[in-house]
């Protein structure tokens, strides 16, 4: 195709020129495939740590009780819904613990294990000892028991609001890796809460749930409020705002700096381009003259922005998946206080996209530019 050797060879002869515009194209992906990850696994790695090992909806009593019943055909049916995908049905009390010489306060939860670790994932948080919760053994946060002086295999007696105890057996730590929790959270088994609390297996204080999407929790609530009426339900959402709106503020801060890159790439590349067309008069004057129509020639300039698109997209994403190795193994390495980032291959393409696109749309410029040029005017200008 004749359009696409004269291109080529516009860019050989001006090859400085041409290595500019492609490393800026480079430089400009790279910096968006680079922030764009980065933001949205920061993203998902404070989700994860905040909202990952915590129940995400939660089906309470009403205000003026402290318990109701969930059956068996009540777990099935929250289980039916695709979107759930954990149930643990809780017996939750406030209780304080004698440490120290002090008392304590903390909030136990109990729940059979396999529930409990659906939702927080206890023996993956395992930091010392033993997970079980048979019987009276219960498990505490590690700063609760670094804090007041227990050890594992302590007794510890638990003394609820109206001056009954029950004794416990410390028999695990863990770490959710939130302080408030690690400090304030006790994890015992359905038989020891129940017998604290007095309550029937099938009375709880909460069926806490996690689901697939964590940022769908509200239309699940509403949902589950449905099926459920006279419950409160709860969401993660409501309950952290403030982390919402971190989280906004992190993509619009994303996009804005992808969006003035992109533009800075482009007048780069339209500049440029113009430049060329200026500097080429003569040669796409005599070509018009030879009988070349407008449409054609304004093609050479497409398949040059086409051209530097494609290799400077090609490189910038090599050049970002490279900083992003970089980055992750440095976290991965441990004691870097980073995280890993996890490029998304949509998002890579879509960006990919926009290189070229770019590219193209800055070609604009000379294509009408190049359409409006008198050829015989050229060449008598010499």
């Amino acid at each position: 195709m004749l359009e696409l050797r004269i291109a080529r060879r516009f860019l050989w002869r001006s090859k400085v020129q041409s290595i500019l515009i492609i490393l800026g194209i480079a430089v400009g992906i790279a910096v968006q495939v680079f922030v764009g990850s980065l933001i949205t696994s920061l993203q998902d790695s404070l989700v994860k740590d905040t909202v990952g090992s915590s129940p995400q909806v939660a089906l309470e009593p009403p205000a003026t009780e402290t318990a109701f019943s969930f059956t068996t055909e009540d777990r099935e049916s929250v289980g039916a819904d695709p979107r759930i995908t954990a149930i643990a049905p809780v017996q939750s009390f406030s209780a304080l613990v004698s440490a120290d010489g002090k008392s304590v306060p903390v909030i136990v939860k109990g729940a059979a294990l396999a529930d409990l670790d659906s939702i927080y994932k206890i023996s993956a948080r395992l930091v010392d000892g033993n997970v079980s919760l048979t019987g009276s053994r219960v498990v505490a946060g590690k700063d609760l028991v670094e804090q007041n002086g227990l050890s594992l295999g302590d007794q510890v007696r638990l003394v609820l609001a109206d001056g009954t105890g029950v004794e416990a057996l410390l028999e695990g730590v863990f770490d959710l890796g939130a302080q408030a929790a690690n400090e304030q959270f006790v994890f015992s088994g359905s038989e020891l809460a129940g017998a604290a609390l007095n309550r029937p297996a099938d009375q709880v204080s909460a069926v806490e749930l996690q689901i697939d999407d964590v940022f769908a929790s509200p239309q699940v609530a509403a949902d589950l409020a449905t099926a459920f009426p006279g419950l409160t339900i709860s969401e993660w959402q409501t309950k952290n705002a403030d982390l919402l709106t971190a989280l906004q503020s992190q993509s619009t801060s994303s996009y804005m700096i992808q969006v003035f890159v992109i533009i800075a790439v482009m007048l780069g590349i339209a500049s440029t381009l113009a430049i060329s067309a200026v500097q080429k008069t003569r040669q796409i004057g005599i070509l018009k003259a030879l009988g070349m129509s407008d449409t054609r020639t304004g093609l050479v300039f497409l398949y040059q922005a086409g051209i530097l698109g494609v290799i400077g997209t090609a490189l910038g994403i090599a050049a970002s998946l490279g900083l992003i190795a970089v980055f992750s193994l440095v976290a991965k390495s441990g004691g870097s206080g980073l995280f890993p980032i996890e490029p998304k291959l949509g998002f890579i393409l879509v960006s990919a996209g926009i290189g070229i696109a770019i590219a193209l749309i800055s070609a604009v410029i000379p294509y009408r530019r190049t359409a409006r040029l008198d050829p015989i005017q050229v060449i008598q200008s010499g």
